[in-house]
């Protein structure tokens, strides 16, 4: 009925009152990625007479009924019911408790829990489908129950939400620049592309296109143009919850710095593969967002998943595949039948299956054995002989080292920010908060150049064994640093003797077909999607130069990286991040001038207490 708000209880989530509206319910310990137990409490309305009704180990969400009879709950990401005892006592609840019958609702998963009005039904999604169970039919006690409880539901009600796919209109050509296509070790000194809507229309030596009379025409001399790079590796800040945000500035950061398509190994899946949604439709700007959500992760956590047997695997996988992922992470699975079982499960199901051996070198041996899709993160033994060169040249086993997290080793993270002075850095700090720029770069660890030559530049050494070998090596930079990261990935593979173009290869048309995608993405040819970037130098002549990038394209659509403004057929200018608005600045009396925020009187300068 509105009025002033009252401060109940400094902690817990998913607020609700009691059907006699006298206390509040809520849930303490997070949801996914929260405390292992989580815990279903209420105050009186002044906060105070706190109770603790469940405590529930792997539990997501905790849900009374309307009615306060019942409680709904997710489980290690599947659904079920109870009652809701009112003994005064905390409850041990699980799927294993004796003392109260517990029903299973969900056949595979899933989320957004909530009940009818009439504490009749509970209802809950899983991808595009809608599903909900009849309290009386879950059980065989109840008025009205059955005799024998049937199996929960495999299919539910087809949300059926569908969004046109964004596709700009008209046609852009880039002249008089060097072309390196990654088709083969093919460069046109001096050629033209055409890009028509969002798809590469003609390419070639200059004299050979045709530019149509229609194009928006780009004069590049001078320039380089290679596909945009494709990041296999790269954890995106969606690990939250909630909405997503319009204008991601992790997305933008990877666009400047020309990474146009994101492998995300491991995020919380309603984010991440809303945010892989939001980019194909057009409502935000980023690179193209692939992700395996959910990992599969065989230690403990309340994310886990448990896979014990062949069903169990293809549940996890029916689950995956359900949010939208082409991949899934198999992490630090102890047994090998279960990542066996995983790796069966997602080939019925036409699953990639990129595992993680937490640094254990037989756990990414077997692996490679098994035919899981790629090895992510680097093997923790440098070098390497003709055994493990053997065994994995004649495997299709791909090889993401992400030497920026170097195991067993120091970082090349580390290196790059001994090396260079990143808090100067004007166009990371465009796209990135200074907040995590200062924090990471100003106060760094310094080493003796030994310490990388034996730590990440001889893994990367490895690198170039194994590429030499046959073993397609591919580019990961983990979201260490967004956008600038891809670039260290890149230089530290160079480091370790890769040739500017076997890097460069690294970068795109490796890590396209290694997701499965190269079809589409990858290398700069007639009917593929026009993600490419354009350099003011050349990277075959010195890798660094990666890093001149002035002109990003993402499926058709143009931008200058010095502004992220879109430019070309359908100009529009970027619009400010949330550190650049009047009202946040506002919040704190930010001074422009003089680079000081007034708070309670005191003028505060960054750096003062």
């Amino acid at each position: 009925t509105g009025g002033e708000m009252t401060l109940v209880t400094g902690s817990g989530a998913f607020p609700q009152f009691s059907n006699d509206g006298k206390r509040i319910y809520f849930q303490t310990g997070g949801t996914f990625f929260g405390s292992l137990t989580k815990e279903l409490k209420s105050v009186d309305l002044n906060g105070q007479a706190e109770q603790t009704h469940i405590k529930s180990k792997y539990a997501n969400r905790l849900v009374p009924s309307p009615d306060n009879e019942w409680v709904a709950f997710i489980h290690l990401h599947k659904v079920y019911l109870a009652p809701l005892p009112k003994t005064g006592q905390t409850i041990e609840l699980d799927i294993q408790t004796k003392a109260y019958p517990v029903a299973r609702l969900s056949h595979d998963a899933g989320i957004n829990l909530h009940w009818s009005a009439d504490s009749k039904k509970v209802f809950w999604t899983l991808g595009d489908e809608y599903f909900s169970a009849e309290v009386s039919k879950r059980f065989t006690f109840l008025e009205g129950s059955p005799d024998t409880i049937a199996a929960p539901d495999t299919s539910g009600i087809r949300i059926h939400l569908v969004v046109p796919t964004d596709k700009p209109t008209g046609r852009i050509a880039f002249t008089n620049v060097r072309l390196i296509t990654m088709k083969g070790d093919e460069v046109i000194e001096n050629g033209s592309i055409v890009i028509h809507e969002n798809r590469i229309e003609k390419i070639g030596k200059k004299e050979e296109v045709t530019i149509p009379g229609d194009a928006k025409v780009y004069d590049m001399t001078g320039h380089t143009i290679m596909p945009g790079m494709v990041d296999v590796h790269a954890h995106i800040n969606a690990f939250r919850v909630g909405l997503s945000t319009q204008k991601h500035w992790a997305s933008y950061a990877n666009l400047a710095f020309g990474v146009t398509t994101s492998h995300d190994p491991s995020a919380n899946s309603e984010t991440v593969f809303a945010m892989s949604e939001l980019q194909k439709s057009g409502a935000t700007v980023g690179p193209r967002l692939y992700s395996t959500g959910f990992i599969l992760y065989g230690a403990d956590g309340d994310f886990k998943a448990v896979i014990n047997s062949l069903d169990d695997a293809r549940s996890a996988i029916r689950r995956t595949k359900a949010f939208g992922a082409r991949s899934v992470k198999s992490y630090n699975q102890p047994r090998r039948d279960q990542r066996q079982q995983v790796i069966q499960a997602a080939r019925e199901q036409g699953i990639l299956v990129v595992p993680e051996g937490g640094s254990t070198f037989y756990h990414n041996m077997t692996m490679i054995m098994d035919g899981h899709t790629g090895i992510e993160h680097n093997i923790p033994v440098a070098p390497v002989y003709k055994d493990i060169e053997q065994l994995w040249s004649n495997s299709n086993t791909g090889y993401t080292p992400t030497l920026i997290v170097t195991y067993g080793a120091l970082n090349s993270e580390v290196y790059w920010y001994q090396k260079t002075d990143v808090w100067a850095n004007e166009k990371l700090l465009k796209y990135t908060p200074r907040s995590v720029i200062d924090a990471r770069s100003r106060h760094r660890t310094m080493a003796p150049d030994e310490e990388y030559e034996n730590g990440h530049i001889l893994v990367s050494k490895t690198c170039k064994a194994l590429s030499d070998a046959g073993v397609k090596i591919n580019l990961g930079a983990h979201g260490q640093l967004q956008g600038l990261g891809a670039h260290w990935e890149l230089w530290s593979l160079a480091q370790g003797g890769m040739s500017n173009h076997e890097a460069l290869k690294a970068a795109t048309i490796n890590g396209a077909e290694y997701l499965g995608l190269s079809k589409d993405i990858g290398s700069l040819e007639v009917g593929k999607l026009a993600d490419l970037i354009v350099m003011q130098k050349n990277p075959l002549e010195d890798i660094y130069n990666s890093n001149t990038i002035v002109y990003t394209m993402i499926n058709g659509r143009l931008y200058d990286t010095e502004t992220m403004n879109e430019i070309g057929n359908h100009p529009k200018p970027r619009g400010k991040f949330y550190w650049e608005s009047p009202k946040y600045n506002q919040a704190f009396k930010w001074h422009e001038g003089t680079n000081s925020f007034t708070e309670g009187g005191c003028v505060c300068r960054p750096g003062m207490q």
